[in-house]
C-alpha cells in the first residue's frame, strides 16, 4: 500500500514539472509577458523580404514588442499591411517612424521604431481604422537601391551625351576648333614676344631720357647766355642799317648826285 502512494506523488510531481515547461515553452515562443501590449499598423511600400511574423520591433534598439501579421494590402498591392504588438510603456507618438531593417552579418529583419521628436502627442485611432497608424520611412537598402537607380540612369545619360558628342561630325568640329585654338595661342604667343620687345625698348627709351633731358636743359642754358644776347645784338645793329639804307635812299632820290660827289657840298668857284 505504502509503494502504491509514493508512485502517485511522483506521477503528480512529473506531471505538474511537465506542465510547468510546456508553460514555459509557450511562454518564450508566444511572447507572452507580464505586461500588456497595443496594436498598432504600419503600411510599408517596399519589399519586406526577411521579415517574418514574430520578427522583432525594436524602438532605438531596443526590443519593445514583435510583428504578429504580414499581409498584402488588398486596396495597393504595391503596399504591405504590418500589424505589430508593442509593449504600452513604449513612447510611440506621431513623431515616431517605422523603418525596415536587418542585424549586422545575420540579416534577420527586424522592425525599427525611431522617434524624430518633431511630434511627441500620442497617436490616435483614425476613422475606419481598427489600429493606430504608425508612419513609415524608407529603409536604408531602399535609399541606396533608389540612389543606385538614379546613379544608373545618370550614367546612362551621360553616355548616350558622350555617343552624341562623339560623332564623326562633332569630332571633326572639335578638331577645327583645336586647330584654330592652337592658331590663336600661337598669335597671342607672337604678339606676346612682340609686346615684351616694345617693354624692352621702352624701358630703354626711359634709361637715355634723363641725359636726354640734362643735354636740352644745358642747351637752353646756353641759348639764354650766349645766343640770344648776340641775336639781339645782331638784330639791332640790322635796324640800325635799315634805318640807314632808308635815309640814303631818301637822299638818293632828292639828289641823284650823291653818287659822284657824295653828301659833302662841291667848293663854290670864283663869282658863285
Amino acid at each position: 500500500m505504502e509503494t502504491n502512494v509514493n508512485y502517485t506523488i511522483v506521477g503528480i510531481f512529473v506531471l505538474s514539472l511537465f506542465a510547468c515547461m510546456v508553460f514555459g515553452i509557450i511562454w518564450l515562443s508566444s511572447g507572452l509577458a507580464v505586461g500588456q501590449y497595443t496594436t498598432y499598423k504600419i503600411y510599408m511600400k517596399e519589399s519586406v523580404a526577411g521579415l517574418n511574423v514574430d520578427s522583432s520591433v525594436e524602438f532605438n534598439g531596443v526590443p519593445v514588442g514583435s510583428v504578429k501579421s504580414i499581409e498584402i494590402n488588398s486596396r495597393d498591392p504595391h503596399i504591405v499591411t504590418l500589424l505589430l504588438s508593442i509593449k504600452n510603456t513604449t513612447p510611440v507618438t506621431n513623431g515616431t517612424r517605422a523603418t525596415l531593417n536587418t542585424k549586422g552579418l545575420t540579416g534577420i529583419a527586424y522592425v525599427a521604431l525611431v522617434d524624430q521628436g518633431n511630434n511627441l502627442s500620442p497617436i490616435t485611432i483614425l476613422p475606419n481604422e481598427e489600429y493606430p497608424i504608425i508612419e513609415t520611412a524608407p529603409s536604408l537598402f531602399w535609399r541606396l537601391d533608389t540612389g543606385m537607380k538614379k546613379i544608373s540612369e545618370h550614367f546612362f545619360a551621360i553616355s548616350k551625351a558622350l555617343e552624341k558628342l562623339l560623332d564623326p561630325q562633332n569630332l571633326l568640329a572639335i578638331k577645327e576648333i583645336l586647330i584654330e585654338t592652337q592658331k590663336v595661342t600661337n598669335n597671342l604667343a607672337n604678339n606676346t614676344e612682340k609686346i615684351n620687345a616694345l617693354l624692352d625698348n621702352a624701358a630703354k627709351v626711359s634709361k637715355q631720357l634723363p641725359p636726354l633731358l640734362q643735354s636740352s636743359q644745358n642747351a637752353m642754358k646756353l641759348l639764354n647766355a650766349q645766343i640770344l644776347p648776340n641775336a639781339h645784338h645782331t638784330l639791332s645793329n640790322l635796324d640800325i642799317l635799315t634805318t640807314n639804307l632808308a635815309e640814303l635812299a631818301i637822299d638818293l632820290k632828292q639828289n641823284p648826285a650823291i653818287i659822284i660827289r657824295g653828301k659833302t657840298p662841291p667848293i663854290l668857284g670864283p663869282g658863285e
